[in-house]
């Protein structure tokens, strides 16, 4: 193990040949995507992220679900951040025909935050596809996207910027 001082928000630690890790999540349980899914936690990755589970807090019909990568660029590509904005139009997709309307949860870069409606898309679903877009298969996340437009109708495409996002960035 390493250790390499962040200052206020350090120290991080080299763990079990992953990424950097603060030196509070080095206990955190990893989660195997073919595991079972707890409904709630905080867990490291196999790719060496953070992944957090709990329930929305607007919306008690809602998970969030955020995966963090600080400190590993290779996590945010071009690639896996439309995969990942595909995830998250995907889970809207399904919130559009429960009759909720929220606009994807979900920002490019090293945090990303998802939020999924219970029962309508299983959590150990959403979340292998989430796991697997991280190790670089990308297509999960366009199964979940054909299946939500199969039943739903067409979802916006994962380059379009949402309008709400624009206003909050202007």
């Amino acid at each position: 193990m390493t250790t390499e001082d962040h200052g206020a928000a350090g120290p991080y630690i080299e763990y079990d040949g992953l990424p950097v890790l603060h030196g509070t999540e080095v206990k955190l349980p990893l989660i195997h995507p073919y595991a079972p899914v707890p409904a709630s936690g905080r867990y490291i990755t196999p790719g060496g992220g953070r992944l957090t589970i709990r329930k929305a807090e607007k919306n008690a019909v809602h998970l969030r679900i955020t995966l963090d990568h600080l400190g590993c660029p290779a996590q945010c590509t071009e690639e896996k951040n439309t995969a990942f904005r595909r995830l998250a139009l995907a889970a809207e997709g399904y919130c559009v025909a429960a009759g909720c309307r929220h606009h994807p949860a979900f920002s490019d870069g090293v945090l990303r935050c998802f939020e999924v409606r219970t029962g309508v898309v299983p959590l150990a679903v959403f979340v292998r596809a989430v796991l697997a877009v991280e190790l670089g298969d990308l297509s999960l996340a366009g199964r979940l996207v054909e299946e939500a437009e199969a039943r739903f109708g067409p979802v916006r495409r994962a380059q379009e910027p949402d309008v709400e996002d624009q206003a909050e960035a202007g």
